[in-house]
């Protein structure tokens, strides 16, 4: 029972702790275990948060017994908990996928500093999750993007330096503007917690320009964070030349703690009143969203990678969850934080499966991967359930999200936005259908005859995310459900 009580603290304190633990080993086995052993640990710390959120209501941790305000708080309620289970989830999956993985992209004597990064990226990402501190916010946001700059450079091609550079600086810029709206926030309302901040931002009147101000910032840093279009300029080459397990990652993780602190501030500390009736911030999310639900699709179709494919349809899939939040509606956020989970799931499975595939090819160009059905059968079986999830087809959880999304729309009446929903997935039809046509209808390249099914090591962790896609897809009680209880707290003020 006393560790129960601990639990909000355990979450982050395991990946903390472990991460130098790995270097101080040193040894590839060594890291490998201890870094197994803190994901999953705390994906179960995750899940029995979960159940306790769901039992008790929203859960308040004070660090070293110091009550907030004062102190640093550690909150969790419905939403929180939601992206904790998506970023320890994936987390867990995707380390036993990096040892064999690595082989091909890493320095052996190297493997350690990578988990290591992993684990601080890992806890970053939930230490921004689970927080209540506007301050420790932004901290817990760099431990995450400090770490994710190392993993996309220990890539084996070079230009991973160049596309880590450019995270850099984008990520850098975004963070600065995330850290003046807190300073502002501070100036206005004298305290750093978050519930605290929310309770004083009335008396400091929304009329305040510290505020507007603050507003400003935080939704052009967490744009930058999140790669809405067109603040996405990082993420193609993040995504493409970062390992195939970094890739995969930080395409199901990142963004999604990103739009994570968006909710928060808009809906939770500024509120809804303010965010969208005394300030018009309504129509420029719609028209952001509806941007990038289209340009980057098209752009996705005529790339030759097929990471950078995928990379721009995360930029367009980010879209959809944009314009869930442009409804300001519960079922407009239900749709948009079910659709954080979903797309973490079919992006997740879809990256794993083009490591298996680099790790048999070396390559993940579409035309390398002609006629590879035949030979890597269950590899490219995993991409065809995962490509169906992107594309929304009926039974699978990308299906439920968008409709969800739809259901939103009619809601308020705008019908030509659920038309524009159906042609965005029937443009991601076309750029999966490029990679399905040269995996099942096109001879292997001659140099390609005698490729073997990718080891699995690989396989299973794919076909996890794959099979995740499609039971989610068909029993949506718990993700559903525990989407519309984030979407009401956030609505409510909560």
């Amino acid at each position: 029972m006393m560790l129960m009580s601990h639990l909000p603290a355990l979450v982050i304190i395991i990946p903390l702790v472990c991460a130098p633990l790995c270097v101080l080993l040193r040894g590839k086995d060594w890291a490998f275990g201890v870094a197994v052993l803190a994901t999953w640990a705390s994906f179960v710390c995750s899940i029995l948060l979960t159940l306790q959120v769901s039992e008790l209501g929203t859960i308040s941790y004070a660090m070293g017994g110091w009550e907030p305000p004062y102190g640093i708080e550690l909150r969790i309620d419905a939403l929180n908990a939601y992206i904790l289970l998506i970023v320890s989830g994936i987390g867990s999956v995707v380390v036993p996928y990096a040892r064999n993985s690595m082989l091909l992209e890493y320095i052996e004597s190297r493997a350690y500093l990578f988990y290591s990064a992993y684990l601080l990226c890992l806890c970053g990402l939930m230490g921004v999750a689970v927080t209540g501190d506007a301050f420790n916010l932004f901290v817990f946001l760099e431990i995450s993007s400090l770490s994710s700059y190392v993993l996309i450079a220990l890539g084996s091609d070079r230009r991973a330096l160049t596309a880590a550079y450019q995270y850099l600086v984008m990520g850098t810029i975004g963070a600065t503007f995330i850290v003046i709206a807190v300073g502002l926030l501070y100036q206005a309302t004298g305290t750093l917690n978050m519930a605290d901040i929310a309770k004083r931002l009335p008396e400091a009147g929304y009329g305040n320009r510290t505020v507007i101000a603050a507003f400003a910032f935080l939704a052009i840093g967490a744009g930058l964070k999140i790669a809405i279009f067109p603040l996405h300029q990082w993420l193609p080459n993040a995504y493409t030349y970062a390992p195939n397990v970094v890739s995969a990652f930080l395409a199901a993780t990142a963004t999604k703690v990103s739009v994570y602190i968006l909710l928060r501030f808009v809906f939770s500390v500024f509120g809804v009143d303010f965010s969208f009736n005394s300030l018009p911030s309504a129509i420029p999310f719609l028209a952001l969203a509806v941007i990038a639900m289209f340009i980057p699709s098209i752009v996705a179709c005529f790339q030759m990678n097929v990471k950078r494919v995928l990379a721009y349809s995360s930029v367009g899939q980010i879209g959809y969850m944009m314009l869930g939040v442009s409804l300001v509606s519960v079922a407009g956020l239900t749709a948009s934080i079910l659709h954080l989970f979903n797309h973490a799931l079919m992006k997740g499975a879809l990256f794993l499966v083009l490591g298996a595939v680099f790790y048999r090819i070396g390559s993940c160009r579409i035309d390398r991967m002609a006629g590879l059905a035949k030979q890597m059968p269950w590899t490219m079986a995993a991409f065809v359930g995962g490509g169906l999830s992107l594309v929304g087809v009926p039974l699978t959880a990308g299906f439920i999200s968008k409709w969800y999304l739809i259901l939103a729309a009619l809601e308020k009446g705008w019908w030509y936005i659920a038309v524009l929903i159906v042609v965005t997935s029937l443009i991601a039809v076309i750029y999966v259908w490029r990679v399905f046509e040269a995996a099942y209808f096109r001879d292997p390249p001659a140099d390609l005859c005698n490729v073997a099914e990718a080891p699995l090591s690989l396989l299973l962790p794919a076909w996890i995310l794959v099979l995740a896609n499609f039971y989610f897809g068909l029993e949506t009680s718990i993700s559903v459900g525990l989407a519309e209880r984030a979407a009401q707290a956030l609505m409510g003020g909560g």
